[in-house]
Order: structure tokens, then sequence, then C-alpha cells
């Protein structure tokens, strides 16, 4: 049998989103994705089938080789045919000669009696059913296992945008209005900061309001035509189709068709119907587009799904672009580039669309989602910084603003001498050279003890700075980053490119790859989780991806695939019980059975290893270490569980302390474990980079460090200046302490490096 090539169809996502370029309508770009897919897939038949909640019902919407006519006519219930029992089901369902399975439907006059082969799979995003797309062939048995493996990788790829479409074609025409922002004036702010950085620049708000976008149709009362409106469409597509390929050459491994839903707004016909409506009827074209914004912003608002609801931005910001190339006049408090964005809540791949527009730094509202947006801002070199004021939201635009991320300070106005000073200070925190000059060959305490130096990794951008800094290898890959600013779960190709970048990109160096570690603060838009009211207890990290094996599977295989003659370790996070770890290593078999069934290459036998971070492996850590081949401290996620302290709540941050006695003979206690039965253990939290831990974590007996990159130097300079005897013996007097306070007197007292 011809074997067809599904590699270009998997891995080009730029050609889906060539997709978009000359699609006029809905329509057509669903029509395109058909024809995309029969090119690849090298049959005859494409059909997509969008499932309706309210009539309970598929809905063919696009096909190529059945007759067009037969669009919108042809539906069918939820587990009616074939189509519809593959939705039900959840389920590829394929079929050598369909027409023999007594489930299939037969519809007179769309031209499908001649075709054989038949595979159908469902389009889902979580819990929600999106639809079913089918593809068919004259050829009897033409489906493979591979055909049916890829199909539902394409399926994944597009499931996202493909309900985006959906949604814009169905949405009602109810109306709302929005508030009106009120401005103040702040001077100093204090906050926390989340990425260090310093910026200067005026700012903008990310909010519900709409208001401002009025201040286009006060121009001079100037009237525009119809024609000038589709010109408007016109330039503003082209924008973003830009925009997105210059997101794609920057940031390879987190591109996902980030400005999806701007594009098929402008491809909507709802959308820019219900505008051109309007100007027939003689409504000037800057107030009709606001009109029509407002509207969707509205319909946005009500929807129960979070992150459908999240497309209220997506809406805001066409609308802008629209006005701005309507008019030519741009509106400085949206236009986010080199200003400081503040917002209530930022979602990764908004943090990516305003890195591709050049932003100066973030200023974070406290609340929602803040670590994952903080830990990304970091890999982008932008300067966040968290805080609980609320005022912030209604700043002046035309007002300076100086965001000191290394302090945790937003100066409003600041004066002149202080402006000065810490951009002065930048300038010399800049200085890659002399950051350069900090580094060894060897990372060595002043008497002479070596030390490993790995670095964390969140986008394969950070591999620049690991290299530089000479990392020894990347101690803690986050694998969630990829997951988060998708619009669905990437698929196993998707990731097994990202994680072989990854270890291709530090040839010869230990590679740790963790597995998914979602949940409590870092949230998955798409993934049908559910609210939890206590997030960092609920299905989070190992126990999401335990739940959800089908995904677990397809993370595994890719790490495994990717690892093939190179030094990779994975890494489980959140684990609990010994239970947990031995069934995290059974699914890891149970890939590795699969791929050498597949005579695919891998890594046979990755060392598997566990992050201590709950009280609960402490009390077990001896056992563990007969278990695992090495262990990484996550001191983070260990002294807020310990301490039951939400490190994101400001109202008790007071009480999250690394020093409590508690957590330090947590700590000894799972380096002794680990040093008993020769396992490796690491620290890969914030811990190690305060310089009077540092001091505690060496004399503990730890060697082994994993930070960002971009701390690298600065902690080659501070092994320098401590001694492994003088760590001994303060980590000796803190841990007979059992005061907070007394401890607290001691390493007050204790002289460390700056």
């Amino acid at each position: 049998m011809f074997k067809r090539d599904h590699t270009k169809l998997i891995c080009d996502v730029g050609e889906i989103s060539g997709l978009f370029h000359d699609a006029a309508s809905m329509d057509e770009f669903l029509q395109k994705i058909t024809d995309m897919v029969t090119r690849h897939m090298d049959c005859e038949v494409c059909s997509i089938y969008l499932y309706y909640l309210d009539q309970q019902e598929l809905v063919l919407k696009a096909t190529k080789g059945l007759n067009p006519e037969s669009i919108n006519k042809v539906k069918m219930k939820i587990g009616e045919g074939l189509t519809g029992q593959a939705l039900k089901e959840r389920r590829a369902i394929c079929e050598g000669q369909a027409k023999n399975n007594p489930n299939f439907r037969f519809f007179p006059g769309i031209g499908e009696e001649k075709y054989e082969s038949f595979l159908a799979v469902p389009i889902v995003r979580g819990t929600i059913e999106i639809g079913v797309m089918v593809i068919q062939s004259v050829k009897k048995d033409y489906f493979t296992d591979e055909d049916i493996q890829v199909f539902r990788a394409i399926t994944s790829q597009l499931a996202a945008t493909i309900e985006t479409a959906r949604l814009l074609i169905t949405l009602n025409d109810k109306k709302e209005k929005t508030a009106i922002a009120v401005l103040k004036d702040l001077k100093l702010v204090q906050g926390r900061s989340g990425s260090e950085g310093i910026a200067c620049a005026t700012a903008v708000t990310i909010n519900e309001s709409l208001t401002d976008i009025k201040q286009y149709i006060s121009l001079e009362g100037k009237e525009y035509t119809e024609s000038d409106f589709h010109n408007a469409v016109e330039k503003t597509e082209r924008q973003l189709e830009e925009l997105q390929v210059q997101l794609e050459a920057t940031l390879l491994d987190m591109t996902a068709l980030i400005f999806t839903a701007q594009i098929l707004m402008l491809k909507d016909e709802g959308f820019t119907a219900s505008i051109v409506s309007l100007i027939k009827d003689g409504i000037n074209p800057p107030v009709a587009i606001i009109e029509v914004v407002q509207e969707y912003v509205f319909k946005f608002s009500r929807i129960q799904d979070a992150y459908l609801r999240e497309k209220i931005y997506d809406v805001k910001d066409v609308g802008r672009r629209l006005l701005e190339n309507l008019t030519g006049h741009s509106q400085t408090h949206h236009d986010y580039k080199d200003k400081i964005v503040i917002a209530r809540e930022l979602f990764p791949s908004d943090a990516l669309k305003l890195f591709s527009q050049k932003i100066k730094g973030i200023i974070l509202l406290s609340g929602g989602a803040t670590s994952h947006v903080a830990i990304l801002a970091r890999s982008l070199n932008i300067p966040l910084v968290v805080t609980n004021e609320q005022a912030l939201l209604s700043i002046d635009p035309t007002v300076e603003v100086l965001l000191d991320g290394y302090m945790g300070y937003i100066y409003i106005n600041p004066e002149p001498v202080v402006k000065a000073k810490i951009l002065q200070r930048e300038d010399l925190n800049q200085n890659i050279a002399n950051l350069k000059k900090m580094v060894r060959e060897r990372p060595t305490t002043r008497d002479g003890a070596g030390v490993k130096l790995m670095a964390n990794i969140n986008l394969l951008g950070d591999l620049k700075a690991a290299n530089e800094f000479k990392a020894d290898g990347v101690g803690l890959y986050r694998s969630e980053f990829p997951f988060m600013i998708r619009n669905s779960f990437p698929s196993e190709e998707e990731q097994y490119l990202i994680y072989r970048r990854l270890v291709e990109g530090m040839p010869g160096k230990e590679i740790t790859l963790r597995t998914l570690d979602i949940g409590g603060d870092k949230v998955l838009s798409y993934s049908d989780t559910g609210k939890e009211e206590n997030p960092f207890l609920g299905l989070r990290s190992i126990r999401l991806s335990l739940r959800h094996t089908d995904v677990f599977i397809a993370q595994l295989r890719a790490m495994l695939r990717a690892g093939a003659g190179k030094r990779v370790r994975i890494l489980f996070p959140m684990i609990s019980s010994m239970d947990e770890f031995l069934q995290a290593k059974s699914i890891v078999q149970e890939c590795i059975h699969q791929l050498k069934t597949e005579r695919k290459e891998f890594i046979e036998n990755p060392p598997l290893g566990i992050m201590i971070e709950l009280p609960s492996i402490v009390e077990i850590i001896d056992e563990m270490a007969q278990e695992v081949d090495f262990f990484s401290i996550g001191t983070n996620d260990l002294i807020q569980y310990m301490l039951a302290v939400d490190r994101t709540n400001e109202k008790v941050a007071q009480l999250y302390l690394p020093h409590h006695p508690s957590v330090l003979r947590a700590l000894k206690k799972s380096v002794d474990a680990a040093f008993k039965y020769g396992k490796e253990i690491s620290i890969c939290g914030d811990m190690a980079n305060e310089p009077k831990y540092l001091s505690i974590l060496l004399g503990l007996g730890i060697r082994i460090f994993s930070m960002d990159a971009r701390y690298l130097p600065r902690m080659h300079e501070r092994l320098r200046q401590l001694s492994i005897k003088e760590c001994e013996k303060l980590t000796d007097e803190v841990l007979s302490q059992s005061q907070i306070s007394r401890i607290a007197q001691i390493l007050e007292h204790a002289h460390y490096p700056a």
C-alpha cells in the first residue's frame, strides 16, 4: 500500500495559519481545512460536522468530495450513524467497508455511495463536544492504524480553531453597553517582584472598558464609507498575519496560532456583516464598529466556559485595530508597543501576544493565575511586578511609570534623580560581559568543594543564556508551558519536536524533563477539571496526569522519543505516595513497550525521579529512596504545604518562612535518605537564590542546584565566598533550634555573600 507522509501535516502550523489568508468567510475557512486534509491524507473526501448543543445535532458545515449542496442540510443526532457514534463514544471509528456496518447512515443525494473506507474522529476540548471530522476513500481497507493516530493529531491541532469558528457562526444578537473607566493619580506602589528588570514608559490598562474606543468617532466629525471599512478589514488581517509570522520566528516552541481568534473574527460573516448592515443604514463606520464590538463583548461575557470568555480580549483588540486602520488615528491608551501593561489577570497566550507587540513591562494585580505568567515573563525578559493596588487600572495613560522588577516598586511620574539611579542600576545588571566574568569553568566554593549548577528551562529561548553561563545541564524543564499557551492539548508530535530541540540545544549534558505540572495557580483554560474551591489541594500535577492517561501517555512517548541517544531523565511532580510513583512508572514502561512494538527510536531506561514537595513524601523518604533514581526538592511547594501558607496570598506572606524548623528538618531528612541509598538530590526552588539559605543548603550536603539561567553568574560569585566548613557549622546551629525567632536571629548575625 502507498505510504502517506504525515510529517508535514502534523508539524506545519504555518500551513494552518495560511488557511486564513484568502478565506473570505467562515464557511470558506472550514472548506479550506477539508481541502488541506484530503490533500495530506491522500483521500477523496473530508467533511466537517459541527455539533450544536441547543438542537443536540451534528450539522455538515464543509466537505470536499461530497455534494456541496448537502452543506447545512445533512443533520444527525449525537449517536446517529457512524459519525454521530464517534462523537457519542468520543472515539475514532474506522471501517474498511463502511456500508456493511449496521450503524452506517445513508443520506440520499450527497454522493457517498461509491466510498468504501471511512474514518471519523471526534473534535472535542475537554468535556465539550465540538464536532466530528470524517475522511473517506473509494478504496477498501484504506486507512491504517497510523492514519488513525495522525488524524487524531490533526483534529487536536484544529479543535480550538474550529470551536472558535462555530461560536462566531452561532452568536446571537443581544446588546449591552459597558462601563466607563475612572482615572486617578498615584505616586508610589509597593508590590512584589515577579520578573526582574527595569521598565520606564507610559502605561496601558487591559480591563473591561471600551469607552476609550469611542474617542475614535469624535475626530472632526469625519464620515467614512463602506469601502473604507473593507480596506480597514484587509489591512487589519495583514497585520495580524504578520504578527503571527513574527511570533513563530521568535518563539518556535510556543507558537499555537496565537492570533487565530482575531483572524477568524474578520472572516466571520456575522461579525463583518453586522457592521456593514449598520453602515448601509447610514451609521458612520467607526460608530458601527464600536456598536458591534460592544455587542460581541457582551455575548462573550455571558458564556460560562472560561476559555471562550477569554475571547473578550481578542474582540476588543480586533475592534481597536479596525478603528485605527479605518481612521488612521492610533489611541495611545491602546497601543501596546513600548508600553507597560497593567491587567487584573493575564493568561500565558495573552503574555505572548503582548511580547510580540514589544511591550516594556507588566503590572499584574493579585488574584487569579500569576506565577506561571511570572515564569514566562522571566524567560521573555519582561519585567513584572505583582500588586494589590486596584487603582492602577485607572491610571492616567499620559503619565510615565517606572517599574522596578528587582525591588517590586512601581513609581508613578518618578522624580528625575530617582529615575536616573534606577536606570543606571539596570544598565549594570544588563551588562552581559560583566556577568560572564563571574562564571568559572567549574563552580566551586572558597575551600574548593565542587558544585553542579543546572538551568531551569521554561522556553527554548532560555537555552542561549544557559549555554553562555555554562550550565551543567537542565535540572528542570517545565513542560507545562507548551500546554498553557495553546488552545488545546499539544499532540505527541508537537511535544516531541520541542523536547528534541531542547536536548539537542545542550549536547552531551544531562536533561531533566518534568511531566505536566498544572493546577493550583497554573491553569489550562481548555481543561475540563472545572472550578475547585482549593485548587492547590485539588486535581493538579501528577494527579491530573494519572486521571487523564491519554494526555500523560502522549507526553511520556514524546519525552522517550526525544531522549533517544541522549542523557534524558523524567521527573514526576507532586508525588504524594509510593503508589503514585509506581503507577506513573508502570505507564512509562507501557509507553516503552509501545515504542518497541512500533520500532521507533527512544531512550529505553531513563532515570525516573520525583519532586519532594509534600510532607507525606518526607515521612516515607527512606522507602522512596530505594525505588526512585533521583530526587529534586521543590522548595516553593514544600514550604507552602508544610506550613499551610498560600505563597501567592499577600495576607499571609509573612508566614511563608523557608527557615521554619520543620522545613529545615524535612530538608535534612530528605538529604540524609538520598545519601544513605546513593541517590542524587538537588534543589530547584527559589530558596537557593537567597544567600542565607544557600549557606544552609550547602551545610546540609546539597551540591546540585537548578535555577533560571539569569541567576547562574550570581551563584558562581556567591559560591566563591562560602566555605563548606562554615556552612556546616551554621546549619548545625539552626537545626538545633525549635523557635523561628531564634533561627531568624542566628541568620541575621551570620555573614553571607552579596
